[in-house]
């Protein structure tokens, strides 16, 4: 209680201008002899207590100063190739060796611009900008896992750092593609500041309390959805899987299978109800097993084609505010993987954008409205983005499903096609 309204303290100081390197002293008194997982807690705590997340990251800052030496040192989290934690640590030394390289080649164009440097910044920097999808697993894939065990707050505190260097890559592409060689040497030296920074974090705070809260059958769940969000410039290796495939095996009695192929790993196939024999997608409307809808019926396995076909993403919210399900197309707009089921939906979205999603539950419930609209534009693709709630027969609330469509072919249909032309 006493460090917490210590580190109460430093928060309102930050908040109030003081520079982080004045606050470091009163900061490692604070936190001496702390583990990682104890200075998560207390910032757990802080949130429930009602501090926001953007607030608490000023902390991040301090943390950074004050360890920022030992960042050479040992005492990362060690796991064998192919383990999540592993293949999250290489991507770290990838995003580091980059991010130095697209530093010095800005400064030198800064000195003096010419198209062959502007070409090779641009080819390096479409390279880094891969680093999304590490943060995407980050927030997808390992944050879920967490909060099953009540790691929430530190989660937040970190999904709020991830969208501050988003935004930062936004505004070094809009210089680099106007050509102001200065701004963006300026803006990269503080991006590289960033990314170092949230490095620290994870392999200092993130990863050694994942290793220690999650176990296999957790972390497998996690590889298991990593590929359907993608990697940053590695490929996982195998050597861990192979080692959980033979544990799982030996629990299951079962052959090892690698992730997503079903037996002792994957989901087993869905099968129609009442046909455990039949295989989905294999019987007719009328096969035993289909569930009678409002319409006509239909077996598990035809529902499943027919919404993984649809061109457009579902995803189901229940009038719990629990994400139940969502599509899983072969191309999806916005990252989606199998630990986000089960997850709060207010979990699903950067601190920022919580308030949005309650208002939109809320004017729901209420029936106030009956469809919230969105439209974005990212990477030349025009995107829509709609709500709608669900009620049952008697009127009663029971859920709201999202539905996101890149839509720009329709916008730039013109007359008519009435004529089949393939």
């Amino acid at each position: 209680m006493e460090r917490r309204e210590e580190l109460k303290e430093i928060i309102r100081e930050l908040h109030a201008g003081v520079s982080a390197g004045k606050l470091k002293k009163k900061f490692a008194k604070i936190i001496k002899d702390t583990s990682p997982e104890e200075i998560a807690a207390m910032e757990s705590s802080l949130i429930e207590e009602g501090f926001p997340p953007d607030e608490i990251r000023r902390l991040c800052d301090v943390h950074v100063q004050v360890f920022e030496k030992s960042l050479a040192k040992g005492g990362k989290p060690s796991k064998s190739p192919g383990h999540p934690i592993h293949t999250f640590m290489e991507e770290n030394r990838r995003a580091k060796e980059l991010i130095k390289d697209l530093a010095k080649r800005a400064k030198s164009l800064k000195k003096s611009p010419g198209e062959a440097g502007a070409a090779a910044f641009a080819e390096g920097w479409r390279t880094f900008r891969e680093i999304e999808k590490h943060y995407a697993r980050k927030e997808n894939q390992l944050f879920p896992a967490l909060e099953k065990k009540g790691f929430t707050g530190p989660t937040k505190v970190m999904w709020s750092k991830h969208d501050e260097i988003r935004a930062a890559i936004k505004e070094i592409e809009s210089l680099r593609e106007r050509g102001d060689w200065a701004a963006v040497h300026d803006k990269m030296k503080a991006l590289e500041s960033s990314v170092k920074k949230m490095i620290f974090l994870e392999e200092k705070i993130l990863y050694p309390t994942a290793a220690r809260k999650l176990g296999d059958a957790e972390w497998f769940a996690i590889k298991r959805g990593e590929a359907e969000i993608g990697y940053a410039w590695v490929k996982p290796a195998g050597e861990w899987d192979e080692k959980l495939a033979q544990a799982y095996a030996g629990i299951h009695g079962a052959p090892a299978a690698p992730p997503g192929t079903g037996g002792a790993y994957g989901a087993a196939e869905p099968r129609a109800v009442g046909s455990p024999e039949a295989p989905a997608g294999t019987g007719s409307a009328s096969a035993a097993g289909a569930l009678r809808l409002s319409e006509g019926a239909l077996t598990p396995g035809q529902i499943d084609l027919m919404l993984k076909r649809f061109p457009f993403d579902v995803t189901f919210v229940d009038e719990n505010d629990i994400v139940r399900y969502y599509t899983a197309t072969e191309h999806r707009i916005f990252p989606r993987s199998p630990a986000i089921i089960g997850r709060a939906v207010q979990n699903c979205h950067p601190y920022k954008s919580v308030h949005v999603v309650n208002d939109i539950l809320k004017s729901f419930r209420e029936k106030k409205k009956d469809v919230a609209e969105f439209w974005i534009q990212s990477q030349g693709a025009f995107i829509h983005i709609r709500y709608f709630p669900l009620y049952d027969a008697a009127g009663a609330y029971r859920g709201v499903i999202e539905v996101s469509q890149e839509v720009t072919g329709i916008r730039a249909l013109e007359g008519e096609r009435r004529i089949l032309d393939w």
